[in-house]
């Protein structure tokens, strides 16, 4: 599929500044919904880093962004488990290595998925992800930059555009960037404007991925000039550039943000607790009211400690309070009511995850199915437009970097697991123990004559996520240790041969030592 962006912008800058009058209305959402939930997340427009927040009167939005985050977050990289696996079917598995190399075939992939997993572990990817899943759940859209499948930048919906066609697929991204001039190259650093304001004044950085044919065009511009280094070309797979949306609406360019569909409960009760804590602070205050014609002096009352004894009339004496306790309680239930509807939909309520450093893959399975079922298919979403994605930019930097072995093409494929399948090779374990039960009825004799241990404790090992080599003897230590068991065998045998021989041996020995020594006394 070959793209063509609208011929009348010539420049990035003008093609960026064409396509934000779209995004407009998408970011003055965003920005509601962030005053609301996490100010610093969406900032206005001309913020610094001077920037004083304004923080919500209440907490409800901002724990339910970063608890909703933190769940979605365990879901998509569940730690010490690949979140993904490698498939590859019956009829290429026959052509590449045989029906009977399963075991040995899932073993290899296991391996591989480790290594990918280590390649999230050690590039910290969870933090940029983490805060990459916030600005999904508050304006619906994040793009995410990893160069060389490690490392990873993440982009708000007020610092790049996107275009997308009818089917949602994205056919141009523009981003934009402050950055100094030391960060370009001179022969470009000499070609900006302004020489006095060359070394301190920072420029907009334009970077445009577009699709063309098969693959993706990319190139930056500072200043309406044309980085020359930055002109390159990208297959699907190798894609840096990573756009993300929490809900799709086809026919727009952009996401909705999960907050949006709740604006309405965060409005009411950010004016209730406003309301509350104002008139809190006004019906704590209490003021002493004296009769002007009365004997009790003002002065006297604010002037005596406690205790002391004042002469005056205890009927000049009154004290001001606002009686609005019935109003605040009503206005209390009100916010309990809004506040339990916002804790469900967030999630704030459930019990998914122990207390613990593991997490286990049935606690995965379970919230991945919850968020499944309460967000209404967001997670399938992600798994799509993110996880997969993010599998194969990482498996093509370990092949670029010589840790997997280059794969037969469209034979192994990265599949994610989701939903009530599960992530990792968990569900493969229960069917394997569930097959092992049917099994056990029938007896060990027919077990061990029919099924093939060997290949079962690797697709266990697999299932498990576990490293087998080294654990499980080979063919060759198995061989090995059969020889030896055969001549420590045959020795016994030839000792015990000998032994007899010997035993058979001394009753005649000895019968002939007494004949000879009979024969010479007979002599004598």
């Amino acid at each position: 599929m070959k793209y063509e962006a609208d011929d009348k912008a010539d420049t990035l800058a003008k093609r960026y500044a064409m396509l934000e009058t779209e995004r407009s209305t998408f970011l003055e959402r965003a920005r509601d919904s962030a005053l609301l939930t996490l100010p610093m997340l969406m900032p206005p427009e001309g913020y610094n880093s001077t920037t004083i927040y304004e923080t919500p009167y209440q907490s409800v939005g901002s724990r339910g962004v970063n608890n909703l985050a933190s769940k979605l977050l365990l879901t998509l990289l569940p730690p010490n488990s690949p979140f993904f696996r490698l498939m590859i079917d019956d009829y290429d598995l026959a052509q590449v290595a045989g029906t009977d190399a399963r075991g040995a075939v899932e073993e290899a992939l296991g391996r591989i998925e480790r290594a990918g997993l280590q390649v999230i572990e050690g590039s910290a990817v969870r933090v940029p992800v983490f805060e990459a899943l916030k600005q999904l759940i508050i304006s619906g859209n994040a793009l995410v930059y990893m160069p060389n499948g490690e490392g990873m930048k993440v982009f708000r919906l007020d610092r790049y555009v996107i275009k997308r066609d009818a089917m949602g697929n994205v056919l141009e991204i523009i981003t934009k960037e402050s950055i100094s001039p030391l960060m370009l190259d001179a022969d470009v650093r000499e070609l900006l404007t302004d020489p006095e304001d060359r070394n301190v004044k920072n420029y907009d950085l334009y970077t445009k991925v577009c699709r063309k044919d098969k693959g993706w065009e990319v190139y930056q511009e500072v200043q309406d000039i044309l980085i020359p280094k930055s002109v390159g070309k990208y297959k699907d797979e190798t894609n840096p550039f990573i756009p993300l949306r929490f809900t799709r609406i086809d026919g727009e360019d952009y996401g909705r943000g999960f907050v949006e569909e709740y604006i309405g409960d965060l409005k009411s009760l950010e004016a209730l607790t406003k309301s509350i804590v104002e008139g809190s602070a006004a019906s704590a205050k209490v003021l002493f009211m004296v009769r002007p014609n009365g004997t009790t002096k003002a002065r006297n009352i604010a002037q005596a400690p406690n205790g002391a004894i004042i002469t005056g009339d205890v009927n000049d004496v009154g004290t001001l309070q606002v009686q609005k306790a019935m109003d605040f309680r009503v206005a209390m239930e009100t916010m309990r009511i809004i506040s339990d509807r916002l804790s469900f939909a967030f999630l704030l309520n459930s019990s998914v995850q122990r207390n613990a450093e593991r997490v286990t893959a049935e606690e995965v399975r379970y919230m991945a199915q919850e968020l499944e079922t309460a967000l209404g298919g967001v997670y399938s979403i992600l798994s799509q437009e993110f996880q997969m994605p993010l599998v194969k930019l990482i498996l093509n930097n370990l092949q670029s970097q010589g840790k997997m072995p280059k794969m037969p093409k469209d034979t192994v494929k990265p599949t994610i697991v989701t939903g009530m399948e599960a992530l990792g090779r968990g569900q493969d374990l229960n069917k394997l123990a569930q097959f092992l039960q049917y099994l056990q009825p029938l007896g060990v004799e027919v077990l061990q004559s029919e099924m093939n241990i060997s290949d079962y404790i690797d697709r266990l090992g697999a299932s498990l996520g576990i490293d087998t080599n080294g654990l499980i003897k080979s063919e060759e230590q198995k061989q090995a240790e059969a020889e030896q068991a055969q001549m420590m065998q045959q020795q016994q045998m030839q000792e015990q041969m000998m032994a007899e021989m010997a035993n058979k041996a001394t009753p005649e020995a000895t019968k002939a030592i007494a004949q000879a020594t009979q024969q010479g006394t007979e002599t004598q």
